[in-house]
């Protein structure tokens, strides 16, 4: 699943080769799955969408959106998969769930392996949508700040009990991060997933906060983890410390065995005596 990062980089590398190219057609997807949601119709995406330029990108979040100017945003939220962009001449892929014919002969095309969200907006429409709508600060504004980060942690003690893992990847309280990048950002913090929030001091508030800081900073000028592609459809080249790859092997730190464990809903990768 595209994580913060990876949208910020499809976001970059979108402004870097599409921006202000002209859409000639597009169409949805070709290939049912159940998972993956659409709010416009075929007929009436392909209307819309003809004739549009492509605006400055962005990430918000696990979401990315593209202006299609004038007058719409395009959004991708949630995915997990692949967007890519090919050059004139390139093989039209068999699958998609998405596809934008640039008038220069070019495309840009997606397709789900997991479940996603392609949906067309009129623009400023698109704020209204669950979880874009009254979304918390991500770990890249300027407004996600530490005293920002422990007001957060202050207002969720008082309510009900909540973990590390929680705090990083339940109900977006921290949008833009997974159960992939909060791995690292546990190991790096030196606490274990169950450690409750509550019971965090000073010290381990401040660790985690620069934890998040500086694992989704890494993976952004990677560009995104080694598991997700790019625009071009070339890997991250951020190396994940925990997870599936690692487990049983030596802690790069104390060498002691990396353990799995199943909670919260996905695997985690963690150190048993760096981590507590």
């Amino acid at each position: 699943m595209f994580e913060l990062p990876e949208f910020v980089t499809l976001a970059r590398q979108i402004n870097e080769t599409l921006y202000g190219q002209e859409i000639s057609s597009g169409k949805l997807g070709n290939s049912p799955h159940k998972f993956v949601w659409y709010n416009q119709t075929p007929e009436a995406f392909a209307m819309l969408v003809a004739g549009k330029r492509v605006g400055r990108a962005r990430a918000r979040g696990r979401w990315l959106l593209v202006p299609l100017e004038p007058g719409y945003m395009l959004v991708f939220g949630e995915c997990g998969g692949k967007l890519i962009y090919q050059p004139a001449n390139s093989p039209i892929p068999a699958k998609y769930h998405l596809f934008l014919q640039l008038k220069d002969g070019g495309f840009l095309w997606a397709l789900t392996q997991m479940w996603g969200a392609y949906e067309l907006y009129e623009s400023g429409k698109e704020q209204n949508r669950q979880y874009i709508k009254d979304m918390r600060p991500t770990p890249i504004d300027a407004t996600f700040t530490d005293v920002y980060f422990n007001q957060l942690l202050d207002t969720l003690i008082l309510g009900e009990k909540r973990s590390v893992k929680s705090l990083l990847t339940a109900d977006q309280l921290i949008p833009g991060l997974g159960n992939s990048s909060a791995q690292d950002i546990m190991f790096r913090a030196r606490l274990h997933p169950r450690h409750p929030i509550a019971d965090l001091s000073p010290e381990q508030r401040l660790e985690l906060y620069e934890a998040i800081l500086s694992i989704v900073g890494e993976i952004i000028i990677k560009g995104g983890r080694s598991d997700e592609t790019d625009l071009y459809n070339r890997p991250g080249l951020y190396q994940r410390l925990m997870d599936s790859k690692t487990a049983g092997t030596p802690c790069p730190v104390c060498g002691t065995k990396i353990e799995k464990i199943q909670y919260l809903g996905g695997a985690c990768y963690f150190c048993p005596n760096c981590q507590v």
